[in-house]
């Protein structure tokens, strides 16, 4: 689960991580206040979108006195921000953070994510803050300093030392930066995060070290544990389509083509995408419904499909083995008969009472389309669509 930079760095400050003074704001009024309760200029309004890239889209900008930060605010506030990481379809602002500004000496990076094939957390720390850190690795990959965790062990002193060493701090920078990576560490454990990247990381002309950016994503798996961090979900950030489609326990991720896909089985959903693209069509989404989806789960999936204006054709493909076939002809058929479906549906069903499955389709007075395998019903829907 993603979360803006503000709630990340109200996450932060929480575990002793220091960040910069500021408030965030939803009108332009509110952002002039939060300006007026700091010390002194000059500010920082910083768009709050799901993205990186921002201040490349116009989405950073400074302002000397609060009057100029309701202006600036009301500039940013309700644009469309296209950012390298949005798409050319860019995101709606609909808050500001307002933050003090910083005279800074020095910019890194630091960023702790889950090496999976290792198992265990990994802290990368960069001299080159401020740049994507993508770039770093492809340009200079020996600039990124690498410390693998063992959970089982914490985090050890002189792994913090070969970060903060590794980087080039200046010993009077040592004990700062020792009690920076220990907390960002903390809090990556505490709160179940996937991903906690700080860039940059400044030293402020006057010595201090700040989190001047904070991109926080938290494992949707360990939500169960913070109820609290389960209502920092901005449902305004996320893709209608998806967010209906979690709130129905449905795993979907909406793409660019035309063709609907329901599978059951991650695995399975991979390869019928494979097989639509390779028959000249693209798909539209990524739908699992899993093993043990219920009639009334595949009609809402098959909803949530029709939905998308883009679908010119719906594939439904099938191994029953928990999901039994019949029981997904009763969720297509409930589906079918309560949205009026314009798009062909092609069906390959195959597994536990297939043929009764079959039987309830051909019964159902509805059209659908069977086809004999796999490849046989990407063909079918890829010509329907075109």
């Amino acid at each position: 689960m993603k979360i803006h930079e503000y709630q990340g760095k109200e996450l932060l400050a929480k575990f002793g991580v220091p960040v910069p003074a500021g408030g965030v704001a939803e009108t332009p009024e509110e952002a002039r206040q939060v300006a007026e309760g700091l010390e002194s200029g000059p500010f920082v309004v910083k768009a709050q979108i799901h993205a990186g890239g921002r201040g490349k889209g116009g989405g950073i900008r400074t302002a000397a006195t609060p009057e100029e930060v309701e202006v600036v605010a009301g500039q940013i506030l309700g644009m469309t921000l296209v950012t390298p990481q949005t798409g050319p379809e860019g995101r709606l602002v609909q808050k500001v953070l307002v933050e003090q500004a910083q005279e800074i000496a020095q910019e890194l990076y630091l960023g702790i994510v889950v090496d999976r094939s290792l198992m265990r957390p990994v802290i990368m720390m960069s001299a080159a803050g401020g740049m994507e850190i993508e770039e770093v690795a492809a340009r200079d990959p020996e600039a990124i300093i690498k410390e693998a965790v063992d959970p089982a062990v914490g985090l050890m002193p002189y792994q913090v030392r070969n970060l903060a060493f590794g980087v080039g701090l200046p010993p009077e920078a040592m004990k700062a930066a020792t009690g920076f990576i220990n907390n960002l560490y903390k809090m990556f454990v505490s709160l179940d995060c996937s991903l906690a990247e700080i860039n940059p990381l400044v030293i402020t002309k006057g010595g201090e070290m700040l989190a001047l950016d904070a991109k926080i994503n938290l494992d949707d798996n360990g939500l169960f544990r913070h109820h609290d961090l389960a209502a920092l979900e901005d449902p305004a950030e996320m893709d209608p389509l998806e967010f209906e489609a979690r709130k129905h326990h449905l795993n979907y991720i909406r793409l660019s083509g035309n063709v609907g896909a329901m599978v059951n089985g991650a695995g399975l959903a991979m390869a019928t995408m494979d097989l639509i693209k390779a028959a000249g069509a693209e798909p539209a989404n990524f739908l699992d419904v899993g093993g043990g989806a219920s009639a009334e789960m595949v009609a809402n999936g098959f909803r949530i499909i029709l939905s998308d204006p883009r679908v010119k054709g719906v594939l439904i493909n099938i191994f029953g083995g928990i999901l039994r076939c019949d029981r997904l002809a009763e969720g297509v058929i409930q589906a079918v008969r309560e949205v009026d479906v314009k798009v062909p549906i092609i069906i390959r069903l195959e597994g536990t009472n297939v043929e009764e499955g079959r039987r309830l389709l051909k019964e159902s007075g509805l059209t659908f389309t069977v086809a004999t395998d796999m490849q046989d019903a990407a063909k079918k829907v890829a010509a329907l669509v075109q």
